[in-house]
């Protein structure tokens, strides 16, 4: 298992590098070939103290041994000529494996600084290893660093996520074991330690937790192999030929060395990943596997794929092709589990719908949708696993639906532990129907939240094939409702409305419902309130209710009830704004919502007196929550300055006042936090929408002071002038220009009590008072500084502190009592449709 001091000295290695190799995949191919190098170093050194011989480094090739390195008589660039001539040589040392030669073919030094080589090699030789699987583990977490090569729409699985999958397919002893795209073959390693476990004396099914049900370590931190299983109970026949069943292939060749290291460091001596292009090359279209498990590359070049003509499905998507090429080439009893994005379970265009039709007709088992963050901070993409098995799906006329709302993380960039975990849950309903179709051909299910069994013929009733979990769930809903189930077409029409002429466009009253929003005008055409009416272009499915008379435009649907006696327009308004309409139109490729889809929909409809007391129910629980919401929005930190108060110059209270960088760095998708105005709100940071700069860009502006510290206040100084964020704790980012940063003197002034100062409207005023600037409102770093501020005694600015830091808990409370509110709505909702 990955120990907290290897993981340091990984992370000083890289920090020691970004200067000089500011790429991260550059910086892991340096850091790899350093650590094989110590590491056949290491190798022989224990060999000759087993009284043996050096096998890597001996002959015209001992002077390159890693010892020699830090022979002190050696100056700065005598190391680094030496250490350069010795990676570019060693492709060609024919005492070390092949595979090693082939990790540094091509390898070579990318700077000439003596101080940052020392400094790196230095760190690198503290490095020790009792055996391969240490420094596998140590690899484990360098690959980590990766993160996605966004532009080719591929994002590195996480670690839970691998093994959640490999639980699901497990893969046996005796079976080839493919992955078309393998990146650094996260999915081969894990199905081996899979085999390894249940093949191993030490294993006991019963107690052991599996890597995806815990929740007490960072992604990082996830290895794969951390009880040690041996695999005892293989022969060596069985071990060799699970080592020839295991193959990767992989368009790029620095994911294929990268690849051929981690698993010769997990075990494999002999890795077979082979650089391949597996959708437009056909020289290994007829080879099979027993399982497949990918999350091949999403997005398609511009252009797309040029493909050879052997795929079942025509098409120019990677995606498309991919998991056609994954079905296809399973085994009669083959399986696979791989990673969608959404296009592939409801894109209405013809390749998509082909494909899907296949899946069900012949592959398909399941499907199991994730949360859109799983490739936090990477991405946000959406994504479902496919799970495809050729002997289950000839038994069984249904296919399961699993939503995974929780994964034992959260969704922030950080992705921290947290105590919500649908995995092992899931795991278990997979396993259990899994077990039911084998035994008996039974697929019946207990009632289950986000579980859902369809069968095939109500998939393929629209010619869509559509996969998605939401668009099957009202089914179940159905059978489970209290309530009569009605079209919404039974009973309401949803009428256009008309352009508003330029003349009529006249500042009034009466609201105007449209794609932009809601606009008060006066005009004549009026709809009498109470009425709803539901977005159909640029705002499509979105629901408002109205309690005073409106204009729809033609951008909108008002509704029109065909029998008021037999529904509530409010009850109508609840009810619609709990269907995702958005997620209705089967014509995709025609914007906007189609009505005569939504007429399709089947809401529940009790009595009128029932609609009128949940209605009741309802306005109650929105009463309080419009409370709340006043108080939490209006809410503003508050000081009374008592006029016997000395006032002193900004300045005078802090230690230095700061702008930020004064210039751009390029942004990147990946990356060190940028923040600027805009990231500011409400005295929070927003690091999850802010721009990204490069880890060297960061260094430097760093290096210029501008990353604040723990207890620094940041102002904006342009644009919004007074917005405030204060810092609780040391995080790594940094700021434009427009944000001064103020490090206050702890020894005169109670750093909460200036950032309070600092957000009163107050101050404020005055920084307004003194901007420049007609533009925009800008106030200079200089005249800040000299803005008179009170200064009472520390004791009463701690008794200030204390006053509002228990308002603002007070405020807090009313945001909870919010949430609170918000899902007693929906409860109350989910219990008309029968879910609760």
């Amino acid at each position: 298992m990955l120990d907290s001091e290897t993981k340091r000295r990984i992370d000083t290695a890289r920090d020691i590098l970004v200067g000089k190799v500011p790429d991260p995949k550059s910086q892991v191919e340096q850091i790899t070939i350093a650590l094989i190098y110590k590491f056949m170093d290491d190798m022989d050194s224990e060999s000759e103290a087993l009284g043996g011989e050096r096998s890597f480094f001996r002959g015209e090739f001992e002077k390159y041994a890693w010892r020699k390195i830090f022979d002190p008589r050696m100056g700065g660039y005598e190391i680094l000529n030496l250490y350069s001539e010795a990676i570019l040589k060693m492709n060609v040392n024919p005492n070390i494996p092949q595979l090693f030669r082939d990790i540094f073919k091509n390898a070579f030094l990318p700077y000439r600084d003596p101080e940052t080589l020392k400094a790196f090699l230095k760190i690198i030789n503290e490095f020790t290893y009792d055996h391969s699987e240490r420094l596998g583990d140590a690899f484990e977490y360098l690959l980590s660093v990766l993160g996605s090569q966004g532009e080719a729409g591929q994002f590195r699985t996480p670690r839970h996520i691998i093994d959640f999958m490999v639980a699901i397919i497990d893969p046996k002893k005796d079976e080839v074991i493919l992955d078309p795209a393998c990146g650094t073959a996260g999915f081969l390693i894990s199905s081996y330690k899979h085999i390894l476990k249940n093949n191993s004396s030490n294993y006991n099914p019963e107690t052991d937790t599996r890597m995806f049900e815990t929740k007490d370590q960072s992604l990082s931190d996830l290895i794969i192999n951390s009880r040690n299983y041996k695999g005892d109970k293989l022969t060596p026949d069985e071990r060799s030929r699970l080592a020839n069943n295991i193959k990767g292939y992989d368009i790029s060749p620095d994911m294929v060395r990268l690849s051929l290291v981690n698993m010769y460091l997990h075990g494999l001596q002999a890795p077979h990943i082979y650089e391949y292009d597996t959708l437009t090359s056909e020289d290994n279209w007829n080879e099979y596997a027993d399982v497949i498990l990918a999350n091949p590359p999403f997005m398609s070049p511009k252009g797309g794929i040029r493909p050879h003509k052997r795929f079942s499905i025509t098409s120019s998507r990677s995606e498309v092709l991919f998991v056609d090429y994954i079905a296809e080439h399973l085994t009669p009893n083959g399986r696979a589990a791989v990673i969608v994005p959404e296009g592939i379970i409801f894109q209405s265009g013809t390749a998509y719908k082909n494909l899907r039709k296949m899946l069900v007709e012949n592959y398909l088992v399941g499907v199991i949708s994730l949360p859109a963050g799983v490739f936090q901070p990477y991405s946000g993409v959406k994504t479902s696993i496919l799970w495809l098995d050729r002997t289950l799906a000839k038994k069984t006329d249904n296919i399961l639906f699993i939503k995974v709302e929780n994964d034992g993380f959260d969704l922030g960039a950080q992705r921290r532990p947290i105590k919500e975990n649908d995995l092992p849950v899931a795991f278990n309903n997979l396993n259990n129907y899994k077990i039911a179709i084998n035994i008996n051909g039974s697929q019946e299910l207990v009632s289950l939240k986000n579980v859902i069994l369809v069968e095939k013929s109500a998939i393929s009733d629209n010619k869509e094939y559509n996969l998605s979990i939401e668009r099957y769930k009202k089914s179940e809903i159905e059978q489970n409702a209290k309530f009569p189930m009605i079209k919404i077409g039974d009973i309401c029409s949803f009428d256009y409305g008309k352009p508003l002429k330029k003349e009529d466009r006249v500042k009034g009253d009466f609201p105007v419902f449209g794609s932009n929003g809601i606009v008060d005008f006066h005009n004549k055409f009026l709809v009498e309130a109470p009425f709803v009416v539901v977005g159909r272009k640029g705002s499509a499915g979105e629901v408002h209710y109205s309690e005073k008379s409106g204009f729809p435009i033609d951008t909108t649907f008002y509704i029109k009830l065909k029998n008021e006696d037999h529904v509530k327009i409010k009850y109508l308004f609840l009810i619609l704004k709990s269907i995702d309409l958005k997620g209705v139109n089967v014509q995709s490729g025609v914007p906007g919502l189609n009505r005569n889809d939504a007429y399709q929909i089947k809401i529940p409809l009790p009595t009128l007196s029932v609609q009128e007391e949940i209605v009741a129910e309802i306005d109650s629980y929105q009463k309080i929550i419009d409370g709340a919401r006043q108080v939490v929005e209006n809410y503003k930190p508050r000081i009374d300055i008592d006029p016997e108060w000395p006032m002193v110059e900004l300045r005078k209270v802090c230690k230095k006042i700061t702008d930020g960088s004064h210039f751009s760095p390029p942004t990147i998708d990946l990356g060190y936090p940028y923040i600027t105005v805009r990231d500011l709100n409400k005295g929070n940071i927003d690091f999850i929408n802010c721009k990204k700069i490069s880890k060297s860009d960061y260094e430097t502006l760093v290096r210029s002071g501008c990353k604040p510290k723990e207890n620094d206040i940041l102002f904006s100084k342009d644009g919004t002038v007074g917005k405030t964020a204060f810092i609780n704790h040391e995080i790594d980012f940094v700021v434009l220009s427009s944000l001064a940063i103020l490090t206050p003197n702890l020894k005169v002034i109670h750093p909460k009590f200036l950032y309070q100062i600092l957000s009163t409207d107050w101050f404020i005023a005055k920084a307004i008072e003194n901007k420049t600037g007609v533009a925009i409102r800008r106030i200079v770093l200089k005249t800040l500084k000299t803005i008179m501020i009170p200064l009472p005694d520390l004791v009463t600015q701690k008794i200030l502190v204390e006053k509002i830091d228990n308002e603002i808990q007070l405020i807090k409370n009313n945001e909870s009592l919010i949430g609170l509110y918000e899902q007693k709505i929906k409860d109350r909702i989910a219990k008309v449709w029968g879910e609760l």
